[in-house]
């Protein structure tokens, strides 16, 4: 990362002339410097600018210097844990990143609604009617269907249209948006469950800060493809990494950020397990409110 004119300067200052031995020793450059400065590799142009949600502390911005780098990296991802696009009905039930440019959750779902080819794939801005109509045909046919759905949006879904899913996933992205109370993510599952009689409720880990994404198939255990990799800060030494079932700062490498940075110091709270999956347990305090799937616990 010596051509990264914001990391390579910070790396310094934390190395010295020590070089990383393992990836114990990375830097990770803590997430609000995407708020603050240009993340971008020296002689990289920018072909797309992608932005948070936070209004509290002011949005992040990821400059993206080849696309092509984040499809192939979320198409990869989807292809890992859910199989092949095509076999699913993609639908998106995301307001509050629609009614805003440069989310890119809206992007990725965009594409995979794209790719699914399936003629009921879209998006349901606020038609939960329609929606509940079309997840009741989907159902019928026995089609297999992944919702995307912000948490809030989920909530006034269950709470108006329940009814029991067999081939529908529900794939919760997170995030109250200021619509709602805050509640602990097993509340939020154990809520959309019950509307839904379904044993599980999936859930994406991404960020604007981030190309790639983890999944949950349920119990809030996260999974990650190969190119990235989770460790956990010691929460009163961020520059000490510690072992699995500890409870700390979620640190994140992406070797699809290779043009903006891969080592990336979060802001969230959680816990790695010995099976290269993780947990996530909530915010640190006075951290931006935004969404992807973040609950305070």
């Amino acid at each position: 990362m010596e051509n990264n004119p914001i990391y390579a300067p910070y790396a310094a200052l934390i190395l010295k002339v020590k070089i990383p031995a393992n990836i114990y020793e990375i830097p990770f450059l803590p997430i609000d410097f995407f708020k603050q400065e240009q993340i971008i590799c020296q002689g990289k142009g920018v072909e797309e600018v992608f932005l948070s949600s936070g209004t509290t502390g002011g949005q992040s911005k990821h400059l993206i210097s080849d696309l092509s780098l984040y499809k192939k990296s979320y198409r990869k991802t989807f292809k890992q844990f859910y199989g092949d696009i095509s076999d699913y009905c993609i639908l998106s039930l995301l307001p509050s990143y629609q009614e805003r440019e440069g989310s890119s959750l809206i992007y990725m779902v965009d594409d995979l609604i794209t790719k699914s080819k399936h003629p009921k794939s879209g998006f349901y801005l606020n038609d939960l009617s329609i929606l509940s109509n079309t997840i009741k045909e989907l159902e019928k046919k026995g089609q297999k269907t992944i919702l995307f759905g912000v948490t809030y949006a989920l909530l006034d879904l269950a709470a108006q249209y329940p009814q029991h899913l067999k081939h529908t996933i529900i794939m919760e992205t997170g995030g109250m948006k200021g619509k709602r109370k805050e509640l602990l993510k097993e509340e939020i599952h154990q809520l959309l469950q019950e509307a839904f009689l379904t044993e599980n409720i999936h859930s994406e880990y991404g960020m604007t800060e981030l190309l790639s994404q983890c999944y949950s198939k349920g119990k809030n255990i996260f999974n990650f493809p190969p190119w990235m990799k989770i460790l956990i800060r010691d929460v009163n030494d961020p520059l000490s990494i510690i072992g699995n079932n500890k409870t700390g700062g979620i640190n994140v490498i992406d070797l699809a950020n290779i043009y903006s940075c891969p080592f990336i110091a979060t802001q969230d709270l959680g816990k790695t397990f010995n099976n290269d999956s993780f947990s996530v347990l909530g915010r640190f305090d006075n951290s931006d409110v935004r969404g992807c799937n973040l609950m305070v616990q």
